[in-house]
């Protein structure tokens, strides 16, 4: 398994979740963060996959703007959702960071 399969399945995830807060609740803002997230690491998935540049850097940014949505308010809420999106973003951070520390 290389790197670009955790991007597909956070991808996934994170698209998914944003529609599925969509469609329970109406939220306009969670399906756009979603499918924007979601593209990111789908985008950087496909193009570590193809051995084109930015990839892991696309990557890594998604990783990024869910980290920096997500992990406020899981420490203010302290509700599973955020803090399930933490844990997924934490982990893209640790896959992406070292990948992109061992590209330089």
């Amino acid at each position: 398994m290389g790197i670009e399969t955790p991007a597909y399945i956070l991808g996934a995830l994170t698209a998914g979740g944003g529609t599925f807060g969509y469609i329970k609740t109406g939220s306009v803002p969670s399906i756009a963060a979603g499918v924007t997230v979601g593209a990111l690491y789908l985008i950087g998935g496909y193009r570590i996959q193809t051995k084109q540049s930015f990839g892991v850097e696309l990557a890594l940014l998604a990783s990024l703007v869910l980290a920096g949505s997500s992990i406020p308010r899981a420490l203010k809420s302290q509700k599973p959702l955020p803090t399930g999106l933490s844990l997924l973003a934490l982990y893209g951070l640790f896959t992406y960071g070292n990948a992109y520390r061992r590209k330089l």
